[in-house]
């Protein structure tokens, strides 16, 4: 590469990084976070209080141990985006024996999307852009959030089998 063609690429490819968008705004975020809240609750809703130990193979997480992997990381992806302190910091909730009821699971995965929501009502769309410190990467908030959901939703998908293997029908898609 010549070496005028070179430092042009460099500053293209910085102007770009700099002027990110958010693709999505606050408010639809904070829709589709409701949305898999509610998505999550008729998952631990449908799962007998015997099925929240319950383990296809001895190798893998319960029930329950999903879905508190699932609100652990929901709490530590939204404390990351947003600055607030995570109400666990420390505290393995797959560890944590007390959790493992049907009710004791349910309300500490539901809070733990109330505080990934509270967080995003409390940003405005611009500071989507902004970056955040995700472990040792400089992200998008939003892209930060994007993440989360992912991870949230395939944990969520992984408890289907847990269900079906229960003799449990998973609760239907909820796309919208």
């Amino acid at each position: 590469m010549n070496r005028f063609l070179q430092p042009l690429l460099l500053i293209v490819a910085l102007t770009m990084l700099s002027s990110y968008r958010p693709m999505t705004s606050v408010s639809q975020l904070v829709a589709d976070w409701q949305r898999a809240k509610d998505y999550t609750k008729e998952y631990l809703d449908a799962m007998p209080e015997d099925g929240t130990g319950y383990k296809p193979t001895p190798d893998v997480r319960s029930f329950a141990e999903q879905m508190l992997h699932l609100a652990s990381a929901n709490f530590g992806f939204a404390a990351s985006a947003t600055g607030k302190p995570n109400p666990y910091t420390g505290k393995s909730l797959e560890k944590m024996d007390d959790l493992k009821t049907k009710a004791a699971l349910t309300k500490v995965v539901m809070e733990s999307y109330d505080f990934v929501i509270d967080g995003l009502k409390g940003l405005t769309d611009a500071q989507l852009a902004e970056n955040v410190k995700m472990g040792n990467r400089e992200i998008p908030r939003e892209l930060a959030y994007a993440k989360a959901f992912e991870h949230q939703t395939h944990h969520r998908g992984q408890a289907t089998v847990y269900l079906r293997m229960k003799g449990v029908k998973p609760p239907n898609e909820k796309l919208f």
